[in-house]
């Protein structure tokens, strides 16, 4: 019962996102999580000396990111997990930190620059400028509480799209072209081993954040306007 009321707006908030999962609703923030995907693929081959090339994401929920050089397994690799380590983070950052309105602006600063940079085609740009103005804005005019909510929301729904998409794309379409497909094809093992040990990963990151998040209490005090 304690742990309940020490953290139903959480509770509450996983239950909303599972709820609406499968509605219109919520397809914005799984294309976000997409582009938190195709991001982590750039990331990966700028940290291991490779260049990126383009950024795209379809209505589909689908996404690319082409790059040259750096280390194809590590880029492979990233997508998912990196994915999954950015939305944990936002979590833990939500759940530890009052500079929720500047995180929440660099996220909408960072989609422009993107987009400005290596995006290509309009449904893309279209997406990714209008999510970046509407996190700027609610940087801008909304209060930390909010922002903490909406921060809150993309990490959960990081958590729960992630693990789901790997099962998906990896293990129950193995034939499907996913990252770990690739990683299959071009390193050797079958496409459900390499989907299998991101699955395991990305539920061991899970468990250790929300370890992390839910030791002590996690609800808003809307009262405070910080």
């Amino acid at each position: 019962m304690t742990f309940i009321k020490s953290h139903w707006q959480l509770l509450a908030l996983t239950a909303l996102v599972f709820a609406l999962w499968q509605t219109p609703v919520v397809v914005p923030l799984k294309i976000l999580i997409v582009f938190l995907h195709e991001l982590s693929h750039a990331t990966a081959a700028w940290l291991t000396g490779g260049s990126v090339e383009q950024i795209s994401l379809s209505p589909a929920q689908g996404g690319f990111a082409i790059t040259r050089g750096g280390s194809r397994f590590v880029i492979l690799s990233a997508g998912y997990l990196g994915s999954l380590v950015m939305g944990a983070g936002l979590l833990m950052l939500a759940m530890r930190s009052t500079a929720d309105r500047m995180i929440t602006a660099l996220l909408g600063g960072l989609m422009l620059l993107v987009t400005a940079l290596y995006v290509r085609d309009l449904f893309a740009a279209g997406f990714c400028i209008a999510t970046g103005l509407v996190l700027l804005s609610m940087a801008r005019f909304l209060g930390h509480s909010a922002n903490d909510m909406v921060l809150r929301v993309i990490g959960l729904s990081s958590l729960i799209y992630v693990p789901y998409d790997i099962f998906d794309d990896t293990i129950a379409r193995s034939s499907a072209q996913s990252d770990a497909y690739m990683l299959a094809a071009e390193f050797g093992g079958p496409t459900v081993f390499w989907g299998g040990l991101w699955l395991l990963i990305s539920l061991a990151v899970i468990a250790l954040c929300l370890r992390q998040i839910l030791g002590t209490r996690s609800n808003i005090d809307f009262r405070k306007t910080l």
